[in-house]
């Protein structure tokens, strides 16, 4: 009878144990995901295994919640700068239109021709008609049309892409026949518009491959990684925002508009936060599965 007490003591101290490690992970777990909440990470994705079932479910409806926030909080972005667009561009053209129309029938005028006054005249026509070309570029992040959601299959826009830039060399791992729903002149544009950066950045070669998510049955995700020059950390973080340019003749317009293009879609656009080997600066296309 002893040894049976001794047995059941020590099944009930393992237990306990087993108990007491378990709620340590539990509680480390909801650290981790505050802390990420914190710093507006909602990538955030935990593990589900060693969970007891009605744990397992609570943790994937977290790591799905985090997605769902994520993807709000880039459409409100979006949103936003796309309201603040509209009222800077507006108000653009409201002053440089005249500026232009006056310059441009002084310039014209016999008692300016040939005199010193048309060499700043001319200055000021030139400012103002580049300014409104300005201008014009960025009204294109509010008058998006809305997408046309149809079929699409993702090797004729990769072939597409191939024959846009034969300067590269490129490594497309598709699955024969992988089909999306999206609007293919948007994700065509999309596409065009990285690889167009990534020959920009001298890049040689491009990846377009799928990434497989059992979890994310509802979507597939493509990375797109090049082995130009990298992203400085210091950008990362502004990389989508509107006007911003790291290029002497860049709008600062294409990266936004491509991700409000794939948000329209249903999808989404996100700097990789790790580029595989042989790609120094590689992005995340998230679009609805046919």
């Amino acid at each position: 009878m002893t040894w049976q007490y001794i047995s059941i003591a020590i099944i009930l101290v393992a237990l306990f144990a087993a108990f007491f490690m378990h709620q340590r992970m539990l509680k480390l777990r909801a650290h981790l995901m505050q802390e990420a909440i914190r710093n507006r990470d909602f990538t955030f994705r935990m593990p589900t295994s060693g969970m007891f079932s009605g744990e397992r479910a609570m943790q994937e409806a977290l790591n799905h919640l985090g997605e769902t926030i994520r993807q709000q909080i880039n459409q409100n972005e979006v949103e936003s700068w796309e309201r603040l667009t509209r009222v800077l561009t507006h108000e653009m053209m409201n002053a440089t239109a005249p500026i232009t129309s006056i310059s441009q029938s002084l310039m014209s005028r016999p008692d300016v021709k040939g005199t010193p006054l048309e060499d700043g005249i001319t200055a000021i026509y030139e400012t103002s008609r580049h300014l409104s070309e300005f201008v014009t570029n960025y009204r294109k992040m509010s008058e998006l049309e809305k997408p046309v959601l149809a079929v699409v299959e993702l090797n004729k826009i990769a072939d597409d892409l191939r024959k846009a830039y034969p300067q590269l060399q490129w490594e497309i791992n598709l699955p024969h026949g992988l089909k999306v729903r999206a609007d293919a002149g948007m994700l065509r544009q999309v596409l065009m518009n990285l690889a167009k950066n990534a020959a920009e950045a001298d890049a040689t070669k491009i990846v377009l491959e799928e990434i497989s998510d059992a979890k994310q049955s509802s979507r597939i995700s493509l990375f797109m990684g090049n082995d130009g020059l990298p992203i400085p950390a210091e950008n990362r973080q502004s990389l989508f925002v509107p006007f911003f340019t790291t290029k002497r003749s860049g709008s600062g317009i294409g990266l936004s508009l491509s991700r409000r293009m794939m948000i329209q879609q249903g999808g989404m656009l996100d700097l990789a936060e790790t580029p595989r080997q042989g790609c120094h600066a590689a992005f995340i296309l998230t679009v609805e599965k046919d």
